[in-house]
Order: C-alpha cells, then sequence, then structure tokens
C-alpha cells in the first residue's frame, strides 16, 4: 500500500522494473486491486445514496465520488504499467493478463491522460440521471408514477386512454435529448483515448469482439428466430384487432401493447394470469419467497446487511423522497456489502423480478472469493450476469415451481400450450427483436455512425418498425425523443445486447439443467431444493471473470452460445401457431 500515493500522483513504479515480469505484475496488480476497491465502494455507496434518494445534494455527492473512481481507474501510470506489462503477454499467468486487460478497459471509461474531459463526462453523467430519475411525468395535470402507468397498460381496454397513457410516458424524452447528445461526444471522445473508434466498440471489447462481430451474432440470433417471431406477431395482431374491434393492421400499433416500449408482450394470454393468486401476499413475503428459493439449492442466506441497506418496497404515499424506478442489485463493495432497488408490490412481474435481482446477489455471493481478484469479481462477460438472473426467472415461471412456492393451488390445472405461448410472448421472442434488434442497431448508429441530431427519433421509429413489427400511434416527429425514455439509453449504454444474450444463454443452461441433471420436461421443470442445481450454478459463478466467456460456457453446457435450446423449448408451440394463423396474412 505504500506505493499508492505515488501511484495516484502519476509517479512511475520505478522499483518494479528490475524485478522479474511476474512478481512486477503481481505488485501491480496487489495495488490495483486495493484501490480499485476501496474507490468502488465510496463511488457506488454515493450513487446508492444519489439513486434512492433524488436531490441536488446528493447528485452532488455521486458526482465528486465518480470523478475520485475515475482519477483512479484513468490514472496515467496504470495505463502506462498495464500496457507495457501486455506487450510480455505470454510470459504471465493467464488470470494476470486478464486483470490487466481490465485494468485497460476500465480506464477507456475517464481517461486521465485528460482529466477535464472526464470531469465534463461525469458532470454530464450526473445531470442525465437527476433528469431522468427526478422527472415527473403528468396525465391530465397531476403526477404519474411509472408503476401507475404500467398499471394503467396493464388493464385498461380503453384505446383512447392507451394512447394517452402511453404518450405521457414518453413525456421525459425531449428533457433527454439534449444532455445524451453532449454525453455522445464525452463518452465517445473517452473512448477514443484508449485507442477504440467509439464508445459502442468499447462496450463490445468487454466480449472480446468488434461492433461488426456483435451486431453480426445478434443478426443470427434475429434470423433464426424470425420464423417464431412472425408467426406470434401475426396471433398476436388479430388477438388485438379482435379485443379492440380494429381493422388488423400490418405493423401493432404500440399502444396495444402493455410495455411502454413493446419489448415484452405481456397480458395477451388470459389463462396465465398468475396476478389473482398474490392476493394476501405482502411484498415482504415475496422478497423472502425469492430468498428461499437459492437457500434450497444450497446457497447461504443473505447478509443481514441486505435487509437493513436494501431499499425493496415503494415510496410511501405523501413521502416526497424520489428513487430510481428501474430494479437493481448492487456490490457495493465487490465483498459483503450486497443490496437491492426495487419497488416490490405483490404481483407476479414483482415475484419473477425479485427472483432475477437476488440472481445478482447470489452471483456477487458466489465470486467474491479468494480466487477471485476484485478486478475480475464480474460476470464472465457482460451477459452472464443478466443471464443468471433470467435462467432463474424462467424457474420460476415452471408451473410445478409456483405450486411449490404456495402461488398456485396444488389443483391447479395447466394448459400447456397457453404456458408456452406466455413464457414465449412475456420473457423470450419478442424481446429478442427489442434486446438484439432495436437498442443495439440504434445505439450503434448513435454512437458509431454520428447519427444526427435531427434523426434520431425517425431512426429510432425505423428500428422499431422494421424490426419489432410495432409503429406509435401517432406519427412522432423530431420534437420527440423516444429513444431516451428508456433509461439504459442514458445510464447503461451500449449494453442492451447483453439482455437479449442472456436470452439464450438462459435457455441453453435450462436446458441442460432440466435434461442433463434433474431428467425433467424443460417446460415443466423445478429447481427447488435440488442442490446439484445448485453446486452446477455455483461451479459457473465462482469463477467471476478469471476465464473466457466461451470456455466456461463450453464447459458448463458442451455447446457454444446458441439459439438451439431456444427453439427446441418452443417447437410445439410454433406447430400450434402455424396451425392459427392458417390463411392470414403473415409479418407487416
Amino acid at each position: 500500500m505504500r506505493l499508492l500515493p505515488a501511484l495516484i500522483l502519476g509517479v512511475p513504479l520505478l522499483a518494479q522494473v528490475t524485478a522479474p515480469l511476474q512478481d512486477r505484475a503481481d505488485r501491480f496488480l496487489k495495488l490495483v486491486n486495493a484501490g480499485y476497491q476501496s474507490l468502488t465502494y465510496v463511488n457506488q455507496q454515493a450513487t446508492w445514496v444519489a439513486s434512492t434518494d433524488v436531490s441536488p445534494e446528493h447528485d452532488a455527492g455521486a458526482e465528486w465520488a465518480g470523478k475520485a473512481f475515475a482519477a483512479f481507474n484513468g490514472n496515467p501510470a496504470l495505463i502506462t504499467e498495464a500496457r507495457e506489462l501486455l506487450q510480455h503477454r505470454k510470459e504471465l499467468k493467464d488470470v494476470t493478463v486478464r486483470q490487466l486487460e481490465r485494468v485497460l478497459l476500465n480506464a477507456a471509461e475517464g481517461p486521465m491522460t485528460k482529466p477535464e474531459l472526464v470531469a465534463a463526462r461525469v458532470t454530464a453523467e450526473t445531470a442525465q440521471n437527476s433528469t431522468m430519475n427526478g422527472f415527473t411525468w403528468k396525465l391530465d395535470g397531476k403526477p404519474i408514477s411509472a408503476n401507475a402507468i404500467d398499471e394503467i397498460l396493464a388493464k385498461s381496454t380503453n384505446l383512447a386512454e392507451r394512447q394517452k397513457v402511453w404518450e405521457v410516458s414518453k413525456e421525459n424524452g425531449p428533457a433527454l435529448k439534449d444532455g445524451l447528445l453532449k454525453l455522445r461526444d464525452l463518452r465517445n471522445a473517452c473512448a477514443k483515448e484508449l485507442g477504440y473508434s467509439d464508445y459502442f466498440s468499447l462496450q463490445v471489447a468487454k466480449y472480446g469482439l468488434t461492433t461488426d462481430e456483435m451486431l453480426a451474432f445478434n443478426r443470427k440470433f434475429m434470423a433464426e428466430l424470425k420464423p417464431l417471431y412472425l408467426q406470434l406477431h401475426t396471433w398476436v395482431k388479430y388477438e388485438m384487432a379482435k379485443k379492440y374491434g380494429q381493422p388488423v393492421p400490418k405493423a401493432i400499433p404500440a399502444h396495444w401493447i402493455n410495455n411502454r416500449w413493446s419489448q415484452n408482450w405481456t397480458g395477451f394470454v388470459n389463462a396465465v394470469d398468475f396476478d389473482p393468486y398474490f392476493k394476501g401476499w405482502q411484498p415482504e413475503r415475496i422478497v423472502k419467497t425469492a430468498e428461499a428459493f437459492y437457500t434450497g439449492l444450497g446457497f447461504e442466506p443473505l447478509p443481514a446487511s441486505f435487509w437493513a441497506k436494501s431499499d425493496l418496497y415503494p415510496v410511501k404515499a405523501g413521502d416526497p423522497r424520489k428513487k430510481n424506478s428501474h430494479a437493481s442489485c448492487w456490490h457495493l463493495d465487490l465483498d459483503h456489502d450486497i443490496r437491492s432497488l426495487m419497488s416490490v408490490e405483490a404481483n407476479a412481474q414483482w415475484f419473477e423480478t425479485c427472483h432475477h435481482e437476488l440472481g445478482h446477489g447470489y452471483y456477487f455471493i458466489s465470486y467474491t472469493n479468494p480466487n477471485v481478484p476484485p478486478l475480475l469479481r464480474d460476470g464472465a462477460n457482460p451477459s452472464f450476469h443478466e443471464g443468471v438472473g433470467e435462467l432463474i426467472a424462467l424457474a420460476t415461471r415452471q408451473i410445478p415451481y409456483l405450486k411449490g412456492a404456495g402461488v398456485l393451488p396444488k389443483d391447479y390445472k395447466v394448459d400447456e400450450m397457453q404456458v408456452l405461448l406466455n413464457d414465449a410472448l412475456e420473457v423470450a421472442i419478442p424481446f429478442m427483436f427489442w434486446a438484439c434488434g432495436t437498442m443495439p442497431e440504434w445505439e450503434a448508429d448513435f454512437y458509431a455512425k454520428n447519427m444526427p441530431a435531427d434523426q434520431m427519433n425517425a431512426r429510432w421509429w425505423k428500428q422499431v418498425r422494421d424490426l419489432q413489427g410495432v409503429e406509435p400511434p401517432s406519427p412522432r416527429g423530431e420534437q420527440f425523443c423516444d429513444a431516451p425514455t428508456k433509461t439504459h439509453i442514458n445510464d447503461n449504454p451500449a449494453y442492451y445486447y447483453s439482455y437479449g444474450w442472456a436470452t439464450v444463454f438462459k435457455f441453453q443452461m435450462h436446458d441442460h439443467i432440466a435434461r442433463k441433471i434433474l431428467h425433467q420436461d424443460p417446460r415443466a421443470t423445478n429447481y427447488a431444493g435440488h442442490k446439484e442445481v445448485g453446486d452446477f450454478l455455483k461451479q459457473v459463478l465462482s469463477k467471476g471473470a478469471t476465464e473466457d466467456w466461451r470456455k466456461v460456457l463450453k464447459d458448463a453446457t458442451g455447446e457454444e452460445l446458441s439459439t438451439r435450446a431456444m427453439m427446441d423449448y418452443f417447437k410445439p408451440l410454433m406447430a400450434w401457431l402455424e396451425q392459427q394463423n392458417k390463411g392470414r396474412q403473415i409479418g407487416w
């Protein structure tokens, strides 16, 4: 630790030059890991406060902590030493090389070779988050929450009301546009300092891929799934036209779909509405049931600090506090301070979301071990973290588990095709065309191709229509800016394809668990109480980012990343949809 002041001041680590290379790298990384972990905690604590209690004071605290964190990660001395050591990568251990590469990836987010650039980026991101988290939507002049918007879209059968509230949900876009354009320039400039062409290429480098390679993967997934998507799209638009007494459209009007971005198509299968079964549940019971799922697999209970420090439930009526409405799980100190930010209510969506978020928490716990240095306490690639959460969410949708957890009665009779249809619509197929289609295609255009500011909304809706077969209820000109109404466009940019990859990953992992470990039907599987499933998951999770993600996946399942398992899962549904859609116009 005595070298830390010298490092922060930018003094070269001359004492290490004459040491054997691996020893030199070990000393350097010991120092970097200590500083990285400490400043991660400072930064995360400040960001947590700013996210759970939005105020100018807390925003200022988050900005200060972000600048300190960026100053450490982007220190020119770190960049120089990591680059010099990587010139001799063949003489170093693989885990050493991976840490050094992570040092450079972290540095690219805020390279202190240009401190004024990094300071400007942190300031701009803090301002953007404050605008986003503090925005008040208004319906008929009265404030309305994100949860209330979603509830109306989930329940209303009045198309005029649906269109009105859908349009309200987009009101924050124009307020975020200028900040997003400013951030585009700052993020691209940071990436260029470390040799990346733009910010999108920096993010996909975390997969060991180029932008073109990432987009090719995404387009391959969509091409393989498109026949099923076209059948689902056709079935949905005919059902909705019947429900609303409207002509069958070519593309689906966005306000017909319950989700604000048409990313998940919920509520179309009335036979699989589980919300009534949560009547009488308290939100606390949902979170405790999710924890019990993991302890039943052999994981330890969540630390007491999780329950003391998390922010799990909606802000009470009358409380002026505002918080981020997006569910998340945090590993604040890269050790045992794990927390979740949610607004849990007693319904099926929050039941699933809780299981998902705790999946992140148990991933954190699993790789917090002496074999994984702080720099590599992360998923094998960014999609693995989302994939584990999604895998557990898939497991919790299985009817046998819902019965065992006390959600459904033991004598509940299931229409298997309706369950499969619901799974496809809500968590799988339309989502792929959003996560691997609209989001990355638009962001790659925005960051890598310098999309003109006066074409942002037109290009957004072109992607939505071309890839998702969805269109707005009325024209959306450039006075609107609908892309940044999705939180990730602002605060987790050039990342969303990770959720699409996670969807592919979860079906692959689930297929392996169901067939090879539990010897159960993948469409009717119950993980609960099976310690061997927990053992399998721990083998994957405990590695963190110490091994290449391709190796981790191949070792676990015996396969490369593939949509095979997903297509197999929905094969019976495809045959059913083809029968339902006979004689109908397919596509848009």
